[in-house]
């Protein structure tokens, strides 16, 4: 019976009966102004419609949550407008506390697919190698029938099923479900692997160590669930206020009618009283600045996620496809010997990396063919995976991989060579070491490309908005503190795990900062949910990512980010002023009213005024002109690279 009435309270409360209690409301105002009467007046449809869910409301709240909340006082001004008569302000009342709760629902958050998502990750099955009748055979079994020190063998291209250490085989590794590493990372024996993570190349098998609650991806899980619970909802500021409001209105309202016995004054210091302008002053301006934001590209998911940016006062970057494009590009070509040139160095690299399907060796090719080299295909090409590739062309034997893949076949790393990889290394970039004839003829360095606007966002954010800005990745220390550098952040923590991350953030929180997370990787779902508010690539970023974010910019724009921040920090001052005119307002309003200048009717269009304000001024942030921001980025990031050219 309970649960019938509720959703008889669900229906009357939605947008379509809201419309028709707004209807019905017009028709009474119109019939004020004219000499028409009706048996009933249409104002008591509005009343029904939206007084019942909003008396069951401030009900609840007080007998179950001992909450004196705004529709407590709303209820009382409708029900002393009915006591005397006045059916169209008690219905006038309700119908804007109805509108703002269904403007305030309409920025809320929607229910996301992110932690659906990321629980579609779990491999569903593993492959365990068992001895039946003295032969090893493999057995494909439900991941959740998998146990700790079980081996398993994992496929190319197979999803690694549980934590574990390689007992046998080479593989190269794409772990940034969990890293954000943009390379692969070459495995071998001894090496540990996560749940979750994509086997590419080799065929490995591994000992299982950590399993079900335990294993990476479901710990990843489990923070982003905990994470979500940890946020309570946001309360209407009219809500947080009516602690003190009801029992002031009451106090004004009894006062005035033992001073003066006039009930009419009573009651209109009640309507007059309704927090309605307070109630539509957050709505309105965070649907304003959602629609501007929605114009420019940016994605706003809530409401508290606009307040919360216009508070925040730390930014937190992830590197990969956010402050780089999280794409690989050939960045140096270095011949070692002065018989072979650079060019000559790209035509020997491309051809042996034409067959291979690692990320590396398509990059290489792909720079090889945008650098207009000819060549034919070589044969008996040759991939070690986690080493290298060898071919022959010409009959000649060529080699690219690592030095360890070099020391294999007794190729000699000189100290010049050694030098020269340190010096790439030291710039977070990958390398090739490229062989002929046993004998190492260059390297080639890889790099994943710093946004060319990236170091101007930074630079507006702190110089122009005040905002620090850290750096979260997992990158290796050397890379992390190269990329930092070319974008001018000092504060920088690198090779962090997912749970790394939340820990970083929660202790900036600790110390009495508001903080955003820009990310745009699965490993960076726990972190973005922990944070303040949080911003996703929306390009090329991961669903889950893009879900677990409270703000996506769409196109992976990253100079948005400042026109984001000065957006924010505008929605809160108009929804700060918004506020303390409807409060001026009210409080004319009740003088009015002790004074016997209003009566209910007059005051409940007094009160609409204060409404109107507020909904204007929230108006005027969807074509204000933030663009200046936007401007300024390009400026800067001009600027820079003339001094790059210089």
């Amino acid at each position: 019976m309970m649960e019938k009435f509720e959703e008889l309270m669900h229906f009357l409360e939605g947008l379509k009966m809201t419309a028709v209690g707004g209807v019905f409301l017009l028709f009474s105002l119109i019939l004020l102004f004219t000499d028409y009467t009706l048996p009933v007046d249409p104002a008591w449809v509005t009343i029904i419609i939206s007084g019942l869910p909003l008396l069951y409301l401030a009900l609840s709240r007080l007998v179950y949550e001992h909450w004196v909340s705004s529709a407590l006082l709303i209820v009382m001004a409708m029900f002393a407008s009915l006591m005397i008569g006045e059916i169209f302000a008690a219905g006038e009342v309700v119908f804007i506390m109805a509108l703002g709760a269904l403007l305030e629902d309409y920025t809320v958050n929607k229910s996301k697919q992110g932690l659906k998502d990321l629980i579609d990750l779990k491999p569903q099955q593993g492959r365990v190698i068992v001895t039946e009748n003295g032969q090893t055979v493999e057995k494909l079994i439900d991941a959740s029938e998998i146990n700790k020190g079980d081996i398993l063998r994992v496929l190319p291209g197979e999803k690694i099923p549980v934590d574990g250490v390689i007992m046998d085989g080479n593989t190269s590794v794409d772990q940034s479900v969990m890293t954000g590493e943009s390379l692969p990372l070459d495995r071998t024996v001894n090496d540990e692997v996560f749940s979750g993570t994509l086997n590419l190349y080799g065929s490995i098998d591994i000992k299982a160590t950590k399993i079900g609650k335990d294993s990476s991806l479901e710990k990843l899980i489990r923070m982003v669930q905990e994470a979500d619970e940890k946020q309570a909802p946001t309360q209407r500021i009219a809500d947080k206020w009516a602690t003190w409001l009801v029992p002031v209105a009451l106090a004004i309202a009894i006062v005035t009618y033992l001073v003066t016995w006039n009930i009419e004054r009573a009651v209109t210091i009640l309507v007059v009283f309704c927090p309605c302008a307070l109630i539509l002053a957050t709505p309105t301006a965070i649907m304003a600045a959602i629609g501007q934001a929605t114009k420019h590209g940016v994605l706003i998911k809530s409401g508290e996620a606009l307040e919360s940016m216009g508070k925040v006062d730390c930014i937190t970057f992830d590197k990969t496809g956010t402050l780089t494009y999280g794409n690989l590009e050939v960045s140096d070509i270095i011949p070692l010997t002065d018989d072979v040139s650079s060019q000559e160095l790209l035509r020997y690299v491309t051809i042996s990396e034409i067959k291979s399907e690692h990320p590396i060796g398509k990059a290489v090719v792909n720079y090889g063919k945008k650098e207009g080299i000819s060549y034919i295909e070589p044969d008996n090409f040759n991939m070690i995976p986690g080493k290298g590739v060898e071919v022959e062309y010409k009959g000649d034997k060529i080699r690219s991989g690592t030095t360890r893949f070099m020391e294999e076949y007794n190729i000699d790393v000189s100290d010049k060579c050694i030098t020269k990889l340190d010096g790439l290394r030291n710039e977070g970039k990958a390398s090739i070491v490229v062989a002929l004839n046993n004998n190492i003829i260059g390297l080639v360095g890889l790099s994943d490309v710093l946004r060319e606007n990236s170091g101007a966002v930074v630079s507006t954010l702190t110089d122009d908005l005040d905002t620090e800005i850290a750096l979260l990745t997992g990158d290796n220390h050397k890379a992390a503190n190269y990329f930092a550098s070319k974008v001018g952040i000092t504060n920088i923590y690198s090779e962090l795990l997912p749970e790394n991350k939340v820990e970083i953030v929660e202790q900036l929180k600790s110390e009495e900062k508001t903080v955003c997370m820009v990310g745009d990787g699965v490993n960076d779902a726990p972190a973005l949910k922990t944070a303040d508010v949080s911003v996703a690539m929306g390009g090329m970023g991961s669903d889950i990512a893009i879900d677990a974010a409270d703000i996506a910019l769409l196109g992976d724009d990253i100079e948005k980010l400042p026109y984001l921040k000065k957006l924010s920090n505008s929605t809160l001052f108009t929804i700060h002023l918004s506020i303390s005119i409807s409060m001026c307002i009210n409080a004319v309003a009740i003088v009015c009213s002790v004074l016997g200048l209003l009566n209910p009717i007059t005051g409940a269009l007094v009160h609409n005024v204060g409404s109107c304000a507020v909904v204007m001024l929230a108006a005027s942030l969807y074509d204000r002109d933030f663009s200046d921001y936007i401007k300024a980025v390009e400026v800067k990031e001009t600027s820079e690279n003339q001094t790059v050219s210089k």
